[in-house]
């Protein structure tokens, strides 16, 4: 466990703020690790709610399982996810991901992940279309590997707090690293700290007109003490 430092207890400040004013919040929203990992490739730039249309078409068309996304066509599939956006290149992500699996691992997701955390990080992001962020996501949400992930939301907040990496041009390892060196190393709490940061996005903190005044940070974020001065 890394030992306490002002960021850690900075940032777990945070989570129990977050924890506090929302509660648990029961992540990811899927049923199984298929549908998790099918969820995390094609919510990239689309909204959940466009998500659960696609997967919903997947079901309802016998499409459910890395097995049958391999042995359908790419075109046949695209039309499955449309309502998620960049559809043929989502339905080539899918494919990959699900080739990858059915030709090293004959289907089985449990030999995938039966190895070590980078290793296993690095054969993710070996494969087309798993970007940094969807890896981790299948890291924490199906494999249970302590990969914190890192999305739009966390990075908005955290610069809004002022804790933005202490380097020249932050990159997503860089946001990453702040957990992964100054929280303890724990998958539950990954998954419910990420969660959160997402769900306070979304109800408190927007890029444009955040609420500030009812905000759970208000008093430790320089951004909202200034978007409220005079209030």
């Amino acid at each position: 466990m890394p030992k306490v430092t002002p960021m850690g207890t900075r940032l777990m400040d945070v989570y129990q703020r977050f924890y506090e004013a929302y509660g648990p919040q029961h992540w990811w929203p899927g049923d199984g690790p298929f549908e998790v990992i099918a969820g995390a490739i094609l919510t990239q730039s689309a909204a959940w709610t466009n998500v659960m249309m696609a997967l919903t078409k997947m079901r309802d068309a016998d499409c459910w399982s890395f097995e049958a996304v391999h042995q359908m066509p790419e075109p046949e599939l695209a039309e499955l996810v449309r309502s998620s956006g960049y559809f043929n290149a989502k339905a080539r992500k899918l494919k990959a991901f699900a080739t990858h699996v059915m030709v090293n691992y004959h289907g089985d997701l449990d030999r995938l992940f039966n190895q070590q955390t980078n290793p296993l990080r690095k054969e993710l992001l070996s494969i087309h279309g798993i970007g940094e962020e969807t890896a981790d996501d299948i890291m924490v949400y199906v494999a249970s590997k302590p990969s914190f992930v890192i999305d739009t939301y966390t990075r908005r907040i955290m610069d809004r707090l002022e804790m933005t990496p202490d380097v020249p041009h932050p990159k997503y390892l860089d946001y990453q690293a702040m957990f992964h060196e100054h929280i303890k190393t724990d998958v539950p709490l990954y998954n419910e700290f990420h969660a959160l940061w997402d769900h306070h996005a979304k109800m408190a903190c927007a890029k444009t007109n955040p609420t500030c005044n009812d905000c759970c940070l208000l008093d430790i974020c320089p951004t909202g003490k200034q978007l409220t001065a005079g209030s």
